[in-house]
């Protein structure tokens, strides 16, 4: 049995999750809907696996891993998706996941994966295994957003999601200067000379939803 933090958008999700796990023994040590609030708990409490939804409104859940892989947190973290695609189940991998299930799944599925991340195995099954084999037979000129670094990639979601200079340098401790240069650099490796065309390709990679934009 392990110690788990739930990282979820919808009280009702986290609810249900709560009730399943406790059932089986499992203990859970936390849960949040704010990505700041669930990156200070996790590193304050340092559970066995983290659950994390990559849908939190304002902030993707892929903001969040980065910010756990830059402090090298210790917690093996299981991603709960609405939907597969092959970009986002690349980058989470990339980030360093254990484990990736649709939360259309069964709640017997999501235990499965919780058992499995326990015992120091991953879980990828299923469509997920396929999309993630799908992403990486691609060429790399198809999967542009693998030139950035971390860093770039962090900045492009919060661009995208709307986010000024100051603002992004403000979350991410940084100047408004330096926020700019990861601007403009990334949108030079992608090919893109404006933000609606940076929102457009972040759609079409599926990091963002066409209702975020």
């Amino acid at each position: 049995m392990g110690s788990i933090y739930l990282v979820d958008g919808y009280v009702m999700f986290r609810e249900a999750f709560r009730a399943v796990l406790s059932g089986k023994g499992h203990t859970v040590v936390g849960e949040s809907d704010n990505p700041t609030q669930a990156l200070s708990d996790i590193q304050r409490l340092s559970p066995d696996v983290v659950l994390l939804d990559l849908n939190l409104g304002a902030r993707s859940g892929l903001e969040l891993l980065l910010e756990m892989q830059q402090r090298r947190l210790s917690s093996r973290v299981i991603v709960l998706a609405m939907a597969a695609h092959p970009q986002h189940v690349l980058e989470a991998v990339r980030l360093g996941v254990h484990g990736y299930v649709l939360q259309r799944n069964s709640l017997d599925v999501l235990l499965h994966a919780v058992s499995t991340v326990l015992a120091g195995q991953r879980y990828f099954m299923g469509e997920v295994a396929d999309l993630m084999a799908e992403a990486l037979s691609q060429p790399a000129h198809e999967m542009p957003l693998s030139a950035l670094s971390s860093r770039e990639r962090q900045v492009l979601l919060m661009v995208v999601r709307g986010h000024t200079s100051s603002a992004i340098g403000e979350s991410l401790h940084l100047s408004s200067k330096t926020v700019d240069s990861y601007r403009s650099r990334l949108m030079s490796k992608l090919g893109v000379s404006d933000v609606p065309a940076l929102v457009r390709l972040a759609i079409r990679e599926g990091l963002i939803d066409v209702d975020e934009a």
